[in-house]
Parts: structure tokens; sequence; C-alpha cells
């Protein structure tokens, strides 16, 4: 299970504060006292998605497959600082990116370390 502490919520929601999904995550993830997984499961089914693993799994299957366009050096270095909001605006032009979900996703590879998640990446370069 990856837990959100309340710092890294509010951290969240003061660089977010415009974006009403991402204001809906928030709420939810903390709804679930901070459990990453159970949320990100939860909001999938909300936008009609059949995760069919268990929610660490699949979250971070999700992660993954997004890895190309999360991982791009433009905005590594926002997610190296704890800047978000470049990265959210990117992933929102993604036509089959599942918007909701772009907040766990990224808190989940914040949780992860953006290096360590970037790696497989790098190794191939």
């Amino acid at each position: 299970m990856t837990t959100v502490t309340s710092q890294e919520i509010a951290l969240f929601r003061s660089q977010l504060a415009d974006d009403p999904r991402a204001m809906e995550a928030l709420d939810l993830i903390e709804d679930c006292d901070g459990d990453l997984e159970d949320a990100a499961m939860t909001l999938a089914i909300r936008a009609g998605q059949e995760p069919g693993m268990t929610n660490s799994e699949w979250l971070d299957a999700l992660a993954r497959k997004w890895r190309a366009v999360i991982c791009e050096q433009e905005y590594r270095e926002d997610l190296l600082n704890n800047s978000f909001v470049r990265m959210m605006e990117h992933l929102k032009t993604m036509p089959t990116f599942p918007k909701i979900l772009a907040t766990p996703v990224l808190i989940y590879i914040l949780k992860q370390g953006v290096n360590n998640f970037c790696e497989p990446l790098d190794s191939l370069k």
C-alpha cells in the first residue's frame, strides 16, 4: 500500500487548486485515509475502467504504461522539483490517458522516486 500523507495532499492541493479533477482525486485519497491504490481503483471504476488485478499492481501497471510520456526530460525536472502543473496539463492532452487518474499516477511516481521510475528508460539511451 502506498500511503499519502496529509502534507503531501496539501502540496498537491496548493498547486492544482484550479483543477476540479485533481481536487476530486485528492478528496478521495483523503477519504481513503491516504491509501493511494484504493483511491485510484475507485476512480478507475468511476471512469468506466475495469481493473483486473490487485490495487497496487494495477496502479503500477498504469503508471508504467505511460512511463515514456511521464519521463520526458522537459517534464522530469519539474517532477524532481515537486512541481506538477505542467505534467498535469501535458497528460490532459493525451486522448487515451484517463484524466481522472492523472493525480494518483503522479503521486505514485513521486512516491516511487522519479529517477527510480524513469531509470528503465534511461538505461536504453
